[in-house]
C-alpha cells in the first residue's frame, strides 16, 4: 500500500531546528516509520547527498505538492530530466475536456541552470489531481493516518472531499502572520540561487601550502627588532618571553637579588625562576667553608653531602629513570671517576660510591701515593666496599667510550700536580675518549682545567668560572644562613625545592 505513493513529490517540513524538504519519495518504511526522499531540496537549495530518510518524530507538517498518474510516475515531474523535485519548474496536472488526466509538460534544458521557486509561493500553489489520481487517494489516506496515529503528524492539505473550489483541486492552508515573517526571513537566509554554490570541495591542503609561515614569523621578528617592540608589551613592562615556571601577571613584585656578598661580584648568574646568584672569589668562598666547619659542618659531612648531590646530578645526565631501572640491566652505564689525592678527590671518590649503589658500574682512577690523606682514605675504604673498580694506571681504563667523565684531578692549591705524567696520560685520555665530562668543584684558573668541561658543578656559592667549565650547576651543601652572614654574606637560599639547580650566566 505505501508503494503506491512512491514518485509521489512532497514537503516536510521538520521544524525551524532542520528545516522544510523537498523530494520525491523513493521509499516508505512502515515498520520503522520513516520515509525517504531522492534529490531532496533543504529550504529551497538542492542537497548534496542523493536521498534523505526523516523518522516520524522529526516531522511535524507533511504536504503533498504532486502525485504521479498511475503507470506514470516517471513522467511528470522528473528529477533526472528537470533535475528539480519542486511543481511549476518540471509539469502540471490538470484535467482535459473529456474528462481525463491531460499532461502538460514544460520543455526544459538539462543543462541550462533553472530558476527555484521560492518556498512562500509553493505554499500558495495549488495542487490538481486527475480523476484517475483521485481514485487511489485513499491508499494515501490510510498511510497517513498510520503515521499520524503512531507520531502525531499533521497533514496541512484540506479534506479530499467537499470544497467550494474545483472538485479535483486541494489547496494547503495560508499560514499566520507569525509563519509567514518566519518564512520570509528563511527566504532572505536560504533563498539564494543554488549556481552560486559551488560543486567542488574546498582544497584546504592546497590554500594551506600557500602560506609560507616561516618567513611569515622572521618577518614579524625582523619588524620587531628594527622597531624595538616585542610580542607582550614593550620592553619596560613585561619581558620578551615567558618560561614555563614564570607567572605573568604577579600580583606583588618579585625581589630578584636576594644574594648580596660584601664585595662586587666578577661575575653573576641567575636561576630559572629569576633570582641573582652572585658568585665569590675563592678566599671568601674558603673562609665560608671555614666558619661552617667551626660551627659543626665537618669535612666528612661536607664530602658527604657533595657525593650525594654530585651522584644526583650524575645520574640525571645519565638517563634518570628512563635508563635506571630494573628492567634495563643491559645498558648498565659506565662511568670513569677521575680523583686526584687531594679535597676535591675525595668528593669524587664519594661521589662514586652513590653511584656504585645505583647500580651503575664505576671505574675509580687515583694515582698511587705513599701517603694519603686521612678523608680519601676513609672514601676509598667505604668504596672498597660497592662493587666499583679502582685503578692507578691509565692502561686499565677502558678503551670504548664510557656514558660519562667525572672530573676531581684539578685543585684550587696544588698546581704542580698538573706537571706530573700520570696527569698528562689521564687528560688525553679523556680528552681522547669523547665522553662528556662533569667537573665537581673546578677551580677559576682556566689554565688549570686541562679536560673541557660540559656541565660543572659549584659548591654553596658559584666562583667565578670560565667558558671551559660549561654549563654551571650549583648544589647545596647544608650550610646555615647565619653562617653565611657571620662572613658578611646577605643570604637567601635560591634552591627552592632542590639540591642542585642549573645557573644561567647574565
Amino acid at each position: 500500500m505505501a508503494t503506491d505513493w512512491l514518485g509521489s513529490i512532497v514537503s516536510i517540513n521538520c521544524g525551524e531546528s532542520l528545516g522544510v524538504y523537498q523530494g520525491r519519495v523513493s521509499a516508505v518504511d512502515q515498520v520503522s516509520q520513516t520515509i525517504s526522499l531522492t534529490r531532496p531540496f533543504h529550504n529551497g537549495v538542492k542537497c548534496l547527498v542523493p536521498e534523505v530518510t526523516f523518522r516520524a518524530g522529526d516531522i511535524t507538517e507533511l504536504k503533498i505538492l504532486e502525485i504521479p498518474g498511475p503507470g506514470d510516475s516517471r513522467q511528470c515531474g522528473d528529477l533526472q530530466q528537470t533535475d528539480m523535485g519542486i511543481p511549476g519548474v518540471g509539469c502540471q496536472v490538470g484535467p482535459s475536456q473529456n474528462g481525463t488526466g491531460k499532461v502538460l509538460k514544460k520543455p526544459v534544458s538539462s543543462s541550462a541552470p533553472q530558476n527555484i521557486p521560492r518556498r512562500t509561493d509553493m505554499k500558495n500553489q495549488d495542487i490538481i489531481i486527475s480523476p484517475q489520481q483521485q481514485c487511489s487517494k485513499s491508499y494515501m489516506d490510510r498511510h497517513m493516518e498510520t503515521l499520524t496515529q503512531s507520531k502525531g503528524f499533521r497533514r496541512r492539505h484540506n479534506s479530499w472531499s467537499s470544497s467550494s473550489r474545483h472538485p479535483n483541486q486541494v489547496t494547503p492552508k495560508k499560514s499566520g502572520l507569525k509563519n509567514g515573517q518566519m518564512k520570509s526571513k528563511d527566504d532572505e537566509c536560504f533563498g539564494d540561487d543554488i549556481d552560486e554554490i559551488p560543486d567542488t570541495d574546498f582544497d584546504f591542503e592546497g590554500n594551506l601550502a600557500l602560506f609560507d609561515k616561516a618567513a611569515v614569523f622572521e618577518e614579524i621578528e625582523t619588524y620587531e627588532r628594527r622597531s624595538g617592540t616585542r610580542s607582550r608589551g614593550t620592553p619596560n613592562e613585561k619581558p620578551a618571553r615567558y618560561r614555563h615556571d614564570e607567572n605573568i601577571l604577579e600580583s606583588e613584585p618579585i625581589v630578584y637579588r636576594r644574594i648580596v656578598v660584601p664585595q662586587n661580584a666578577n661575575k653573576e648568574f641567575c636561576t630559572d625562576s629569576g633570582l641573582v646568584v652572585p658568585s665569590v672569589s675563592y678566599e671568601l668562598h674558603k673562609k665560608l667553608l671555614s666558619v661552617a666547619e667551626k660551627h659543626g659542618l665537618t669535612l666528612e659531612r661536607r664530602l658527604e653531602m657533595t657525593g650525594v648531590c654530585a651522584s644526583q646530578m650524575a645520574l640525571s645526565l645519565l638517563g634518570g629513570p628512563n635508563r635506571l631501572n630494573p628492567k634495563n640491566v643491559h645498558q648498565r652505564p659506565t662511568v670513569a671517576l677521575l680523583c686526584g689525592p687531594h679535597v676535591k678527590g675525595a668528593q669524587g671518590i664519594s661521589c662514586g660510591r652513590h653511584l656504585s649503589n645505583h647500580d651503575v658500574h664505576v671505574i675509580l682512577f687515583l694515582p698511587n701515593f705513599v701517603k694519603m690523606l686521612e678523608s680519601i682514605t676513609n672514601e676509598l675504604n667505604l668504596f672498597s666496599k660497592t662493587q666499583g673498580q679502582q685503578v692507578s694506571s691509565v692502561k686499565d681504563l677502558p678503551d670504548t667510550p664510557v656514558d660519562l667523565v667525572i672530573n676531581c684531578l684539578d685543585c684550587h692549591e696544588n698546581a704542580f700536580l698538573r706537571d706530573q705524567p700520570w696527569y698528562k696520560a689521564v687528560v688525553d685520555w679523556a680528552n681522547q675518549n669523547r665522553a662528556p665530562v662533569l667537573s665537581i668543584d673546578p677551580p677559576i684558573n682556566e689554565m688549570e682545567q686541562g679536560i673541557d668541561a660540559k656541565w660543572s658543578l659549584a659548591l654553596g656559592l658559584p666562583l667565578p668560572l670560565g667558558e671551559r667549565a660549561g654549563r654551571v650547576y650549583l648544589c647545596d651543601i647544608g650550610i646555615p644562613q647565619k653562617v653565611f652572614q657571620e662572613v658578611g654574606i646577605n643570604y637567601h637560599s635560591p634552591f627552592g625545592c632542590k639540591f642542585v639547580i642549573p645557573l644561567h650566566s647574565t
